[in-house]
């Protein structure tokens, strides 16, 4: 039987590929309906999940448990705020290896704390379980809808705007430097001097979501008519949304916000800082579609945000346009 490496083929299209025909769609929040759950229920909420994996989606020889632990929970609510949606509860379940101590435990819980009080969680839930293997973390968070805004979503049309809540690349730089003063640290044994990183340190180990995302949206009467939460890379959101939408999507190069302090890093590595804002993670940003019709308005009250291109006709694909007008396909790893 021949065997197909994921690396070869990319996470998205093998999530693709999984859904392909089973009648189903892929969607990183689960919508809960009233009255009996059939077709025509009540969207009365939803939820987001997530699994993150000592070694895989974080290191704990730099990152501090209390960190991960404000980290994990934004990485599950962010899911929720670009879906138009409001936190409400969060159940966390911890596997735990034999070299976590209570203290371990009680550090990574007072970042979650934190988290969910800055977020106004009302209901929390931990479960604690063994692992063979270093830290798991899986969370589950519940979403409400605000004000019934989802009643009035409008549908994404073609010129719709894509909008991004800020800079790109400085946590997948972070990251870099993390990682490459760890091999360091592992040869001389000698504590780096990481003062000059500090803004792509910070990107990478304590992100940030203002909990007034939704409601900045409904007190504007802006409703996206899409949201995306950028953790793996603006390319691998952008791809999403012309799935979703069947519509094409071009993203303007020099509107894609990047920090000085990224593109200093970048040329340090001698890495392409665009590859970093379009295939680098973490950055914890959101991407949404607001109507062309409300530009005016966007404008002028989300001024943090950047307009970084639109949707096209469905010929299009997904692509990147360069200052001279060419127009690259966008690709996910």
């Amino acid at each position: 039987m021949a065997r197909t490496e994921i690396s070869d083929i990319g996470r998205q299209a093998v999530l693709d590929r999984l859904f392909e025909g089973s009648g189903y769609t892929n969607s990183p929040i689960v919508p809960v309906v009233g009255g009996d759950g059939r077709d025509g229920g009540v969207d009365r909420g939803c939820v987001a999940q997530k699994l993150l994996l000592e070694g895989c989606d974080f290191d704990l020889v730099y990152t501090p448990l209390k960190h991960l632990g404000y980290k994990a929970v934004l990485c599950v609510l962010g899911e929720l705020y670009a879906a138009l949606r409001e936190p409400d509860g969060l159940s966390v379940a911890l596997g735990l290896s034999k070299r976590f101590c209570y203290e371990d435990v009680s550090a990574l819980w007072e970042g979650m704390l934190a988290a969910c009080r800055e977020h106004g969680i009302r209901r929390l839930a931990l479960a604690l379980n063994p692992s063979v293997n270093g830290l798991c973390i899986s969370l589950a968070a519940t979403g409400v809808q605000k004000a019934a805004v989802l009643d009035h979503v409008p549908a994404a049309q073609n010129c719709d705007l894509l909008c991004l809540s800020g800079h790109l690349g400085a946590a997948y730089m972070g990251l870099h430097v993390l990682e490459r003063e760890k091999v360091a640290f592992t040869g001389s044994g000698q504590q780096p001097d990481l003062s000059q990183y500090k803004a792509v340190l910070a990107s990478y180990l304590s992100p940030e979501i203002k909990p007034d995302v939704v409601g900045r949206f409904v007190e504007a009467d802006i409703l996206p008519a899409r949201g995306y939460f950028l953790t793996r890379g603006l390319g691998e959101a952008v791809i999403r949304l012309t799935r979703d939408t069947g519509l094409g999507a071009k993203v303007y190069l020099e509107k894609i916000p990047i920090s000085s302090q990224t593109f200093a890093m970048a040329e340090e590595i001698d890495m392409d800082v665009v590859t970093a804002a379009m295939n680098g993670g973490d950055d914890y940003k959101f991407l949404f579609v607001v109507p062309i019709g409300q530009h005016e308005d966007f404008r002028k009250e989300f001024h943090d945000f950047e307009i970084i291109g639109h949707l096209a006709q469905p010929d299009v694909g997904p692509v990147l346009v360069t200052p001279e007008g060419a127009e690259l396909p966008i690709h996910a790893l």
